[in-house]
């Protein structure tokens, strides 16, 4: 349990308008890819990550009249920057810096104006927003001490687009961009109530088999355009991922985050009312399931949210937190799994355990 109670106020999400349907890949795409993914499309942004970043903030401020002065701190989450260790490696001095997390974080906070404010930038892939939020509640909460109407932000911006191989038909289809704001309070915030309280909050690195996520330059790969059609990159800096091996470790990965989130929360799998997981596609939120059952957690599965989005990475959580925002009740489990390093054989697991609040539960009846 956290020491300094903080909880999920509100989250906002932005989605760029430009969508590309499966059927832009032709032939090439795989039969079966949309029965094992549940992905029918995915949306592609124009703008950059913090650009993407700034459009969830301000859709939060236009639903919830959030004052942006009352902010104490910015988490920014984004899994599209090129790790470091590649970008220094394929990009020169100024194109690697543009890579950096924080000097993103940073951008942002200077262009929402803000100047009183906490700020880190950080990359943890498809496990950003569980980082993000134990960072937060673990670290940040406790020296904050967060005054009536003070309030943080933890903003996704994913842009995998930037990054994707499209002329590898195995994973050109699987992620799409989009942008999250999540508003964090304590308990004592009247203009902001929390809805979900957070129970516990983690994330962390474990040793696999092997590296099943690279980098690589491509030369001549097709890339979509607005207009439907298709132009070609030269050369291009891509990632590269064993869905094979994904698909196999990230529902054990999931499972086993789930068990640790439980038992350091003294809690037992009937405990559980919802598992929002990271929605990777069907299948392996299906999979996932399945492990789960087997630790006795045997409640509804959000699944089903990739259809029009794609994997969303980061963003994968709050999206379908918000989707599911007013169903919600008890205790939510919020599992994702994720690649580690490039070229090293780590995967990345974490967990959120939420609790509805009396106050969430009495709107979610009204509206039923």
């Amino acid at each position: 349990m956290n020491a300094t109670p903080i909880g999920i106020s509100a989250i906002a999400v932005h989605q760029p308008s430009w969508e590309l349907d499966n059927a832009w890949f032709g032939q090439a795409m795989p039969r079966k890819f949309s029965h094992h993914t549940g992905i029918e499309a995915r949306a592609i942004s124009l703008d950059d990550e913090v650009t993407m970043g700034i459009a969830a903030v301000r859709k939060l401020q236009r639903e919830t009249g959030c004052n942006l002065a009352d902010c104490r701190g910015i988490v920014f989450v984004s899994p599209s920057f090129i790790p470091a260790s590649v970008a220094r490696q394929h990009l020169d001095a100024a194109g690697a810096a543009r890579e950096r997390p924080g000097r993103a974080a940073r951008q942002l906070v200077r262009e929402l104006g803000l100047t009183r404010c906490r700020t880190i930038g950080i990359n943890w892939f498809c496990c950003g927003y569980s980082r993000g939020l134990a960072l937060v509640s673990r670290r940040w909460a406790p020296r904050l001490g967060l005054r009536r109407d003070e309030f943080v932000l933890v903003v996704v911006a994913t842009r995998i687009s930037r990054i994707t191989d499209y002329s590898n038909v195995q994973t050109a289809g699987l992620f799409g961009d989009m942008a999250s704001a999540t508003l964090l309070a304590g308990p004592s915030n009247r203009r902001h109530p929390i809805h979900f309280e957070i129970l516990h909050a983690a994330a962390e690195k474990q040793l696999a088999q092997k590296s099943a996520f690279d980098f690589h330059v491509r030369d001549h790969v097709p890339v979509p355009s607005p207009d439907g059609g298709t132009r070609h990159d030269d050369e291009r800096l891509v990632y590269s991922l064993d869905g094979m091996a994904i698909a196999e470790i990230a529902p054990r990965a999931m499972s086993a985050a789930v068990a640790k989130a439980l038992g350091e929360s003294g809690l037992a799998g009937g405990d559980v009312n919802f598992v929002v997981p990271h929605q990777a596609g069907t299948g392996i939120v299906r999979f996932t399931g399945m492990q789960l059952e087997a630790l006795g957690v045997r409640c509804e599965l959000v699944n089903g949210l990739t259809r029009r989005t794609g994997n969303v990475s980061a963003c994968s959580v709050p999206h379908a937190l918000k989707e599911t925002w007013s169903r919600l009740k008890g205790v939510v489990a919020c599992p994702t799994a994720a690649v580690g390093s490039p070229g090293r054989p780590e995967v990345l697991q974490g967990c959120v355990l939420l609790r509805s609040t009396a106050l969430h539960d009495r709107q979610a009846t009204v509206a039923a």
